[in-house]
């Protein structure tokens, strides 16, 4: 694990305007955006033409367009795997779009698997879902993707936003709960 100052330092260099600073951080923070790409590409359709590394050099690009303000290790990799997930998304999108309508590709997450037992769904219902829930309760939802798309520990998702791990415990019961009954719920799909 990289030295947590030096990243640190480096998200203080890119929110004061110094594009540099990515270049240098992308290589402290390169394999565990790995493992999260790695795992979010397994949830994926086995002839998904994104590959994990394409998944990073996309998320990459986006980030260094961005004015996202990260505080420190765990809140950038959040960021980092939130900008995955609408890769991933802006993908699915964009597949469904150039198939003019027959149907998306199933799409399945291995964490959804665990909150929603024999329930394939596909990643943009399960998108639209969690919209759903941003706007009904913006902590729940954050928490609950953390954990989904970055892969965070409970102990990483409170420390990035704040929070005690109890709470964060308490958030992701009850947002999984919603998740799972709303991905049941027939128009859902």
């Amino acid at each position: 694990m990289p030295d947590p100052h030096a990243v640190t330092r480096l998200l203080d260099r890119w929110r004061a305007g110094e594009p540099s600073a990515l270049d240098e951080l992308m290589p402290l923070v390169y394999d565990e955006l790995r493992r999260q790409a790695v795992g979010m590409m397994r949830a994926e359709r086995a002839d998904h033409t994104l590959q994990a590394t394409a998944l990073i050099h996309e998320a990459y690009l986006r980030l260094s367009g961005s004015k996202l303000e990260a505080e420190n290790r765990a809140h950038f990799v959040a960021l980092a795997a939130r900008v995955m997930r609408r890769v991933l998304v802006d993908h699915a999108r964009t597949r469904g779009r150039d198939k003019r309508g027959c149907g998306a590709e199933r799409v399945t997450l291995v964490e959804t698997m665990a909150v929603v037992p024999n329930a394939p769904d596909r990643l943009l219902d399960i998108d639209r879902t969690l919209e759903r829930l941003r706007a009904l309760d913006p902590r729940k939802h954050e928490v609950l993707e953390l954990k989904l798309f970055g892969g965070l520990t409970d102990a990483e998702i409170a420390q990035a936003l704040g929070l005690s791990v109890p709470t964060v415990e308490r958030d992701l019961r009850t947002a999984r709960a919603w998740l799972r009954a709303e991905l049941d719920r027939p128009e859902a799909s």
